[in-house]
């Protein structure tokens, strides 16, 4: 998404952060103060019109276009998500091993690599059923998800600008294609880490769960032993999703504009989605348990968080060289934080303009700098349901499938306990 395009010439005075903020909030506090109320997604709806109807009110009222490319950054938003999950809900694939923390912590290893080449979103999408279909029989599995956001829908796509979405706007603004690979180490570190606290963890809850002996385990592992895809077609639809967003960008965007890019892409990403929905014999998405509700849940909430979401990206854009940021782990921490709760994307816009006073320009940056603001966004996503476009997609599905997920500041909490010592490790390593 590129949405700091469309608000970095809007003033917005301080007090236009409240709606987001109030927004925030709400997803935070309503789940543990009225759980039965906020599973309905007419609510989760009634609650981002609340807040972001106001917001969006003002911003239409200072500058009308600005609003407009924020509903088209919406749409190519949804469209992405939408594409990915109708496609990945065509593709069966079976003889997964069963859940034990070897085979656990192996598809999350393949998943971190397997972001690069797809995307956090292609790969969480894909990998996440089948992920949660091995573990069907494990006693407590909320761990499994919290460690799949980290891994899968966050720190894995480091490598390549196709992993995740700030990446792939640098690429946009001139960084080299191949550049993001020197932050291997940075990602070797990260995943490394993450893999290990995940490996013992799981090897604790699965020994006292007392799975080692359990006989449906067992025979799990037997019978999943004959690997198999079905809906395999649908692997050509995915490379076409990787197409038509590497074609708006590179080809449509720099000849036709941004709005002729957008609109290409989600034209083009329902056309795949309709190919998927109209091909894929229902019976294969029916054994993989598809349904649209984590979807829709994810298309009203984020609808009240674009809206909202626009003073508090502008007054970020013009603030942001005011904040006395200077050193290489400043940038880090500075990008990470705000991308945790702000759309990771154009946070990494914000601060590789403030990184050299001069807006969406990389002449001057170091590779240091540049490096922190990259870790930054892709690693801090992981830090809060929202900090990353698939994170709540996950949650939804996770539920829908009857995993009971911690509330906002559940989650919080794991990645707090997980990632912010990593990220101090990160900072010693190579932010200092």
């Amino acid at each position: 998404m590129t949405l700091l395009a469309s608000v970095g010439t809007i003033h917005m005075p301080p007090w236009t952060v409240a709606p987001f903020v109030g927004l925030l909030l709400a997803i935070a506090l309503l789940p543990l103060v009225a759980e039965h109320w906020w599973h309905r997604n007419r609510n989760k709806a009634l609650v981002g019109a609340l807040f972001g109807i106001p917001a969006a009110a003002y911003v239409g009222f200072v500058d009308p276009v600005s609003l407009g490319h924020t509903a088209l950054e919406y749409l190519a938003f949804v469209s992405l998500l939408g594409s990915l999950f109708a496609i990945t809900g065509g593709i069966r694939i079976r003889g997964t091993p069963a859940g034990t923390p070897i085979s656990n912590s192996a598809l999350l290893a393949t998943g971190a690599v397997l972001a690069n080449l797809i995307g956090t979103t292609g790969a969480a999408m894909l990998l996440l059923r089948p992920f949660l279909a091995a573990n069907r029989r494990r006693q407590k599995r909320t761990h499994l998800v919290i460690f799949f956001i980290f891994v899968v829908a966050n720190i894995g796509g480091c490598l390549t600008p196709l992993g995740d979405p700030p990446l792939f706007l640098g690429f946009l603004k001139g960084v080299p294609f191949q550049w993001t690979l020197t932050l291997w180490k940075e990602w070797a570190v990260a995943l490394g880490a993450v893999l290990l606290i995940f490996s013992i963890l799981d090897q604790i809850v699965f020994n006292r769960e007392g799975t080692l002996a359990h006989p449906d385990i067992l025979a799990d592992t037997q019978a999943h032993g004959r690997f198999g895809i079905d809906g395999s077609f649908n692997f050509l639809l995915l490379l076409g999703v990787i197409g038509v967003v590497l074609a708006g960008g590179l080809y449509v965007h720099p000849r036709h504009g941004e709005m002729a890019a957008q609109i290409f892409q989600c034209l083009g990403l329902i056309a795949l989605s309709g190919i998927s929905l109209r091909l894929t014999r229902q019976e294969l998405r029916r054994a993989n348990e598809f349904s649209w509700h984590p979807f829709v849940e994810v298309v009203v909430l984020f609808a009240g968080i674009f809206a909202a979401m626009i003073p508090a990206l502008a007054v970020l854009r013009e603030k942001g060289p005011e904040m006395g940021l200077r050193e290489p782990w400043h940038f880090f921490w500075a990008t990470g934080s705000l991308s945790a709760f702000l759309d990771n994307a154009p946070t990494y816009l914000a601060f590789l303009a403030t990184s050299q006073f001069l807006p969406d320009e990389i002449v001057g940056t170091t590779r240091h700098t540049l490096a922190a603001i990259s870790c930054g966004a892709v690693f801090f996503g992981a830090m809060t349901y929202i900090g990353n476009g698939p994170n709540f997609m996950v949650k939804a599905v996770a539920e829908h499938a009857g995993v009971k997920m911690p509330s906002f500041f559940g989650y919080m909490a794991w990645s707090a306990a997980v990632l912010l010592p990593l990220f101090a490790l990160l900072t010693l390593l190579f932010f200092r």
